[in-house]
């Protein structure tokens, strides 16, 4: 069931919604939480998406706070706000209202979200794109527990995730972090199967990758040890290796979905390890809504403590390798080339041993 209200107020709202659940047989209010989304128009459909499909697990009240920049001079002036409340089948398992911001009320979205919020129920804000750098200081992210954004919507990722950990705050988080979620599990499930002390650590996936960053800045943080790295073609992480004193362990991902763990002196495996949607990744972050101190330690490690290896040093380590192959392969050539010699000069000495000496013919006498 769907309600349109045109420049409406938040008691119209929270009406509304009493009049559609009761309109489709459920008056009980059996939400656990409320998802407030802030996006803008153009991404506002595959948020609003993901929500749905993640209430499936955490049935919710969304509030997708979409706002409309005017770009008349006298529509900035005109306040307007528009809802649309959807209630059944079209808002997943939960409720959703879509509440559009016109005019000075786009500067007090947090007056308007503030009176549909659930009673007695934790609040998560969620910015899929355009995160302000202090969210736990954004107007709307001081009504939630739990605040998530995206680095990777970034135009700078790895420069936003510095100004991520300068503004960290307990609740906030990540979806760059949730994404090596099962990265971090494999891992760490690696070495605990051998025991042996990891000397250095070598991460390859996309440049400029936060997931990467993270990954490593984790890695770096938990092991205390060397972490370099790599740039790769991607899609996203491709492989982390680890030098270790019980031999290499290898955690390869080529193709976005199916990886192979190397454990040296044990068969190489093959792990399911796909790149996951948009719903899982929120649905993750819905079920703890704790403090993550793990994303806090690795955050404040510094991405500028990294080593990473530049894509052209990179290649030219990859030219060197190749010129220093085809050289063996042309020494390995030649010296195949005289060996093959070598049994036909022996042949032709014992040939020229065996052979009688010609005696030269005499002389003819000139004077009789």
């Amino acid at each position: 069931m769907k309600i349109d209200l045109t420049d409406t107020t938040a008691g119209e709202i929270n009406k509304a919604l009493v009049r559609g659940r009761r309109a489709i047989g459920t008056p009980a209010v059996g939400m656990v939480l409320t998802l407030v989304i802030v996006t803008d128009e153009e991404n506002a459909y595959d948020a609003l998406k993901a929500a749905n499909d993640a209430s499936r697990e955490h049935p919710s009240r969304t509030l997708v706070v979409v706002k409309r920049v005017s770009r008349s001079p006298r529509d900035r002036t005109t306040s307007r706000l528009d809802a649309e409340v959807r209630v059944g089948v079209e808002a997943g398992t939960g409720e959703t209202v879509v509440l559009r911001l016109y005019g000075e009320v786009v500067g007090h979205a947090d007056s308007v979200v503030l009176p549909l919020l659930l009673p007695d129920a934790p609040v998560v804000v969620w910015w899929p794109v355009n995160a302000p750098l202090d969210p736990a200081k954004d107007p709307l992210g001081a009504l939630a527990q739990r605040r998530v954004t995206d680095t990777y919507t970034a135009e700078q990722p790895v420069r936003e995730l510095s100004a991520r950990a300068s503004a960290y705050t307990p609740g906030d988080t990540d979806l760059s972090w949730t994404r090596i979620t099962p990265w971090r599990s494999m891992l760490a499930a690696a070495l605990d199967q051998v025991t042996c002390d990891v000397k250095a650590v070598e991460v390859e996936g996309e440049e400029f990758n936060p997931s990467c960053e993270l990954l490593a800045m984790w890695l770096a943080d938990r092991l205390d040890v060397p972490v370099r790295r790599s740039p790769s073609s991607g899609p996203g992480l491709t492989a982390v290796r680890m030098d270790t004193s019980c031999g290499p362990i290898t955690l390869d991902r080529a193709d976005g979905s199916l990886a192979t763990l190397a454990i040296e002196g044990q068969p190489a495996r093959a792990v399911a390890l796909k790149r996951r949607d948009t719903a899982e990744l929120i649905a993750e972050e819905l079920r703890r809504l704790d403090p993550d101190d793990t994303y806090a330690s690795a955050l404040r490690f510094g991405v500028e403590r990294l080593h990473t290896v530049p894509e052209q040093e990179a290649s030219e380590q990859g030219s060197t390798e190749r010129n220093s192959s085809e050289a063996a392969e042309a020494e390995q050539a030649e010296a195949e080339a005289e060996a093959a010699k070598a049994p036909a000069k022996k042949a032709a000495a014992r040939t020229a041993k065996k052979a009688p000496a010609k005696k030269a013919p005499a002389r003819k006498a000139t004077a009789k």
